[in-house]
């Protein structure tokens, strides 16, 4: 039971992390600054993503043994997501550009702690209840 309590945690605080994506995406498309400012025009596209991963996620934390498949999709998300920016974080480096690998290690983590709190499958819970 308190694993399922840490799962319900766990799920709206990344659920609410991702859904608090959705100012910088109102940032970004505020008065075309991704455009004018020659940001890089892929970022709003990008934060669109998270901002319904948030939401499942939130509606997931009701009963995380019934979205076991939202929880695994976010957590591999958030891990592919991470490796990626890890090899563009050392290919930066390898061209003398810093980046910080502080968002790099976030992703990681909220991939593996969903992951680690990723519900049994409802059919071995039932097996075990009859």
């Amino acid at each position: 039971m308190a694993n399922h309590s840490l799962t319900q945690i766990v799920l709206v605080i990344v659920g609410l992390l991702n859904l608090a994506l959705i100012y910088f995406l109102y940032m970004d498309l505020r008065h075309s600054s991704w455009l004018l400012e020659r940001k890089n025009e892929v970022e709003p596209m990008f934060l669109s993503f998270f901002i319904p991963v948030g939401v499942f996620l939130l509606v997931a934390a009701r009963r995380p043994s019934e979205h076991r498949s939202m929880i695994a999709l976010a957590a591999w998300w958030n891990i592919s997501h991470g490796v990626v920016m890890a090899i563009q974080t050392v290919e930066a480096w390898i061209h003398t550009v810093h980046r910080n690998f502080t968002d790099v290690i976030v992703f990681l983590v909220i991939g593996g702690v969903l992951l680690a709190l990723l519900p049994e499958k409802r059919e071995a819970v039932a097996q075990e209840v009859a």
